[in-house]
């Protein structure tokens, strides 16, 4: 937007002779001089210049989260801007002595009349205050002279009265300026809000309305004094993390700014637009108007603008740059010098010495754990940004979670390095930075697997070690699909379910000795998924379906059922016998259908859960 208001500024320059006009420094004086006693003219030349100036205000609606009127604050931060931007004497020239704009049909090109009220006013005040003094110095002269008469106490009078009147006129003017100049457009709405019974009148929605009229038309004064187009942009972020009441009513002052075609007003709006939807969906006193918020959205919106998917320079940047930002490659030697005084001898220096050797070689110790931590996690960051490593294509494209990756590196390769305390056969630096975006992307389908392989392990048929998690997954994927209406929640938060295949199936084959060594330095994955997962599994193990019988099958069959229990040994190991083959042959049937379940999963298909 600098870019091509400085484009325009160059285009506009090139055909007109004039040039635009300072509003601060030495343009200070003048444009207080044109507040006073000029009144600008919207003429045809003005409509036809395409310069433009741009005014950027940032507005976080979480800082005014905890206040009832949201959209009061996004008036006040406007007022705040324009004022830190322009200076405050102006505009409280202007709101005391300015005069809004006015409109010729006329061929008149003369942007500029003369205020003769105002001249002739502060002319006559001028007059008055010089008279009154004067004759207020005559009496005084004459009766310092000894030549007291009633016509000197007369003179005294009118002298005083005039002096008065037009000294007061006078102060009431640069009073108001002050009061102006002191307490702002903000202070004033915010007074105004504190006050409960006012605040929920009609008599409080016209105080502010004044007050951006107020700011409307200085804008528009400024703009025929400068010469250009002038449009104050507002970049709202934070809308997604308020209540939907609040949301609700910062729209509504958006729309409420934007009504007038004049407004010299752009909103951008930094929102995630499912979240926005779904607050005005569940306001309450938005029924009927939004049942769809995205409808609402593109009534509203008139410039909708998604961020397309970061590039692949791009992705290496921001992880290169989120990779900087970190500290803990920085390795530092702490030295510590003891002091020793002059005088110390005998059996306490001795034992001062031990210690210190002692210290010492804890120190180096620790010096040498600390260097091979910073090795390795610069190891793990390198293979993170590398761009002949395909790690980086597993990263979102988000910046947020680009830093939770980054920082969650650093935690993880040292609590495996403590962990492996010299043992070098465990997961390497790479792989346990691949861990931390495996539970950063996909945390419902990873806390699934080591669930069924936690529930393996407790009924003693846990697979091998070298077996690969991606087959624990797979084997167990088709009961994940019927829990996906419990699950729904939790299943939003995985990403791609192809790379998800592709990432333990192919480029990172995990196998489960290494989930499970991984797992015990794992920081970034929320163990009550896993809680919940098992809790679900276990109630839905309580009643497994049964196929629909008879009950002119079951009539004739039933003392035969009643003598073959009465004659069933007491003994468990027949039936854990029973249940052991009927889970081998479960196991089984899945492995036949398998391929049934990869066509319920593939994404495309009408399937109620997803992938």
């Amino acid at each position: 937007m600098q870019q091509e208001a400085a484009q325009r500024e160059r285009e506009e320059l090139q055909h007109v002779q004039w040039r635009p006009r300072a509003v601060s420094g030495w343009g200070v004086p003048q444009l207080l001089w044109y507040l006073v006693f000029l009144q600008p003219i919207i003429t045809e030349v003005h409509l036809r210049r395409r310069n433009v100036q741009f005014l950027f205000i940032r507005f976080s609606a979480w800082q005014y989260e905890g206040t009832d009127k949201l959209w009061a604050g996004l008036v006040t931060t406007l007022c705040e801007g324009i004022r830190h931007h322009y200076g405050a004497l102006p505009f409280s020239v202007y709101s005391v002595l300015g005069n809004k704009p006015a409109t010729r049909q006329d061929c008149c090109q003369s942007e500029w009349h003369c205020r003769r009220r105002v001249c002739l006013g502060l002319l006559g005040l001028l007059a008055a205050l010089g008279l009154g003094v004067g004759l207020l110095y005559l009496s005084l002269g004459g009766h310092a002279l000894g030549h007291g008469s009633p016509n000197g106490s007369l003179l005294k009078a009118f002298g005083g009265a005039a002096t008065t009147l037009s000294g007061s006129g006078l102060l009431m003017a640069v009073y108001s300026v002050g009061k102006h100049l002191f307490v702002s457009q903000r202070k004033k709405i915010e007074r105004l809000v504190s006050r409960e019974k006012f605040g929920s009148q009609l008599g409080f929605m016209c105080e502010v309305k004044k007050e951006v009229e107020l700011l409307t038309d200085f804008l528009c004064f400024l703009e025929v004094y400068q010469r250009r187009r002038l449009r104050v942009v507002l970049e709202v972020t934070g809308l997604d993390t308020c209540y939907p009441d609040r949301v609700v009513g910062l729209l509504n002052a958006i729309n409420t700014l934007l009504s007038d075609s004049h407004a010299p007003f752009i909103f951008i709006l930094v929102v995630d637009p499912s979240i926005l939807a779904a607050c005005l969906e569940s306001a309450g006193n938005m029924k009927g108007t939004a049942d769809n918020g995205y409808l609402f959205l593109n009534r509203t919106v008139t410039l909708p603008f998604s961020v397309p998917i970061m590039g692949r320079r791009t992705k290496l940047q921001f992880l290169h740059d989120a990779v900087q930002s970190r500290d803990d490659l920085l390795y530092r030697e702490i030295t510590r010098k003891p002091w020793l005084p002059g005088d110390a001898r005998g059996e306490s220096a001795q034992l001062l010495a031990v210690q210190t050797q002692t210290q010492a070689g804890a120190e180096r110790g620790q010096s040498r754990i600390d260097a091979e931590a910073a090795r390795r996690i610069q190891e793990a960051f390198f293979c993170l940004h590398d761009e002949r490593d395909c790690l980086y294509e597993y990263v979102p494209d988000n910046v947020v979670s680009m830093r939770r990756i980054v920082n969650t590196v650093p935690i993880t390769v040292r609590l495996l390095q403590q962990q492996q305390q010299g043992d070098f056969g465990g997961p390497t630096p790479r792989q346990a930075v691949a861990w931390v975006v495996l539970a950063n992307q996909w945390p419902c389908r990873l806390s699934w697997a080591l669930q069924c392989l936690e529930d393996r392990q407790q009924t003693g048929g846990a697979p091998e070690g070298r077996a690969r998690l991606w087959d624990v997954f797979r084997d167990n994927s088709r009961e994940l699909h019927t829990m996906t209406k419990a699950l729904q929640n939790v299943l939003d938060l995985d990403g791609d379910p192809e790379l998800f295949e592709r990432f333990l199936g192919a480029d990172f084959p995990f196998t489960v000795a290494e989930a499970q060594s991984l797992l015990r330095c794992t920081v970034n994955l929320d163990h009550s998924i896993r809680r919940r997962m098992g809790l679900i599994r276990a109630v839905s193990a309580l009643k497994p379906p049964s196929p629909p019988k008879s009950p002119a099958r079951d009539a004739p069959h039933a003392a035969h059922r009643t003598n073959s229990t009465s004659r069933a040994p007491p003994s468990g190991r027949a039936a854990g016998q029973a249940s052991e083959g009927h889970h081998a042959g479960d196991l089984t049937h899945r492995g036949k259908l398998w391929p049934v379940a990869c066509a319920l999963f593939r994404p495309g298909q009408s399937s109620p859960g997803g992938p």
